[in-house]
């Protein structure tokens, strides 16, 4: 399973989410992609306000302020 992991450079909360997202990786077992929403015009428009995004298949699993509880949730209900 892969999951994207969308964020940008210089930011505490995506850094912050990145490291939850890793501690659900090691229990839930998945890849990450990390997307620099900087380097595509049409993501940053999408994301710019959102970030950190999580998105697995399409469909984002929670941004903004993420949380090991949701994201583990999400990822083994959904695997």
């Amino acid at each position: 399973m892969k999951v994207r992991f969308f964020s940008r450079p210089n930011c505490a909360l995506c850094e912050e989410g990145l490291t939850i997202l890793k501690l659900v990786q090691e229990d839930a077992g998945f890849e990450i992609e990390i997307i620099n929403i900087e380097e595509d015009d049409e993501i940053h428009e999408k994301y710019m306000l959102m970030i950190p995004v999580v998105e697995k298949d399409g469909e984002i699993i929670q941004y903004g302020q993420l949380d090991y509880v949701t994201l583990y949730e999400a990822f083994m209900n959904k695997s």
